[in-house]
This record gives C-alpha cells, structure tokens and sequence, in this order.
C-alpha cells in the first residue's frame, strides 16, 4: 500500500490591511501627540515674542543642540502631516535667519517627507481589493505624465503638504521624482517664508512695534508678495494653457 504524500505547506498569504497600515497609523498617533503635547503651539507669534530673549540665549550657549532640535522637531511635524507645519518655519527664519533657516527646514522637508511617503506606500502597497474605476483612472492619468503631475501637485503651497505626500504616494508617484519635486518645490516656499520670519526678527531688532503699519514695509511686503505670486503661479500657468489650446 503506498504510503499517503507529505502534506504541502499552503501558499503564504498576503499580509493583512491593517498590518500594512501600521507604520502610518503610527505616525499619525505620534503627530496627535505633538498636538496634545502642546509642543508646537511654543511656536506661534505670541509666544515667540515673549520667549525669543531666551530662546536667543539658548541658540547662542547651545548652536549644535538648538539646530538639531529645530530639525528634528520639524521632520516629525512634517513625517506626521499634522497641520501648521509653516508655523515652525517661520520661526526658524526669526531664530536663525534667513540662510539657515531655509537649509535646516529644508533637509527637515525631505526627511519628514520621505519618511510620510514611504509609510503611505507601504499603506497602498499591494494586496486587498481592487481601487474602483475612478482610482484606476486617476492612476492611469498620473503614469503618462508624472513629471509634469508631480511638480503642479508639489508647488501649490494652498494644498497641505501631509495631503500632497499621501496623494503622491498613493498615485504611485516614483521615488526619485518624488524626491527631487519635494526639495525644489518645498525649498522655494521654505526660503520665502523663512524671509518672513527674518524679516519679522530685523524689524524687531530696531526697537519697532510689531503692529499693523510695521508689517508694510520691504522686510516683509516682498517675501509675501512672492509667497502671493508662487501659490498663484499654477492658476494662472493652467489657465494659459488653456487659452492656448483654444487657440491652437
């Protein structure tokens, strides 16, 4: 009588949604605590008024630990997406200036983005049900002109960047593009807004109240009216393009 087969090992299984949505649940739990921690509200034009004297005096007794702090804070404000992410920028260009406020923020937004994307990935990786036809449709779009979606997506400063990064990660954006978009499009609203809190630092530093009428003035009416001109800028380029069409 022959002997009965060795019983084969079933086909692995495909990990479960919920697994895959870990790592960026986790981030999300850890941008609640930032909130409720109240960590980031320390940043806000209230408080940085009444603390700058100290926070000053910190930067000048501690250079290496205040800048790696001030990044670290910012990745994980970026990493999480939680919202007022332009706050802490701002008030890096009034602690630090201009220059190094805009580099420090700047490897902070890749870091934090990077960080964000990959996790959101890992979330929309393959496995579970099949996108509707509408997804299929928006990802299908979005491969035959990555380049040109991604840099329109990234330098639209009105849109969140937490929401812009798990767009583009869930469109499948490729890395490298992702990447390289995040630095260029996120460095220039960086500088402009790192302008703005520089510009508040000077205008401060010559004895001037910081009301209303101090605020009109080139320190600070430039850097927003760039900021004005960069979240205008794919308004009016998609309505050109429009009339071009039309002409053509």
């Amino acid at each position: 009588m022959a002997s009965p087969a060795p019983p084969t090992d079933p086909a692995p299984r495909p990990p479960g949604r919920w697994r895959t949505a870990v790592p960026l649940g986790l981030m999300v739990l850890v941008g609640l605590g930032l909130l409720a921690s109240g960590v980031l509200d320390r940043f806000d034009t209230k408080h940085l008024l009444t603390d700058q004297g100290t926070l000053r005096s910190f930067i000048d007794t501690q250079p290496v630990l205040s800048r790696v702090g001030y990044v670290v804070l910012l990745t994980l404000a970026i990493a999480t997406g939680v919202p007022g992410t332009i706050v802490i920028v701002l008030a890096g260009g009034l602690l630090f200036g201009t220059l190094q406020s805009t580099g420090m923020s700047s490897v902070a937004l890749v870091l934090g983005s990077l960080m964000l994307y990959t996790a959101s990935r890992h979330a929309f990786g393959p496995g579970g049900r099949e996108p509707p036809a509408l997804a299929r449709q928006l990802r299908l779009r979005f491969a035959r002109q990555p380049v040109r979606y991604t840099f329109a997506l990234r330098f639209v400063p009105i849109v969140p960047l937490g929401a812009m990064t798990v767009a583009l990660a869930w469109l499948r954006c490729p890395l490298w593009l992702f990447t390289v978009a995040t630095w260029l499009g996120g460095t220039i609203s960086i500088a402009i807004e790192s302008a703005v809190g520089a510009g508040v630092a000077r205008t401060l530093g010559n004895g001037e109240p910081l009301t209303s009428a101090t605020l009109l003035n080139a320190r600070l009416l430039v850097p927003l009216a760039a900021f004005l001109v960069l979240a205008l800028l794919p308004v009016v380029v998609k309505a050109w393009r429009s009339r071009m069409h039309r002409g053509s």
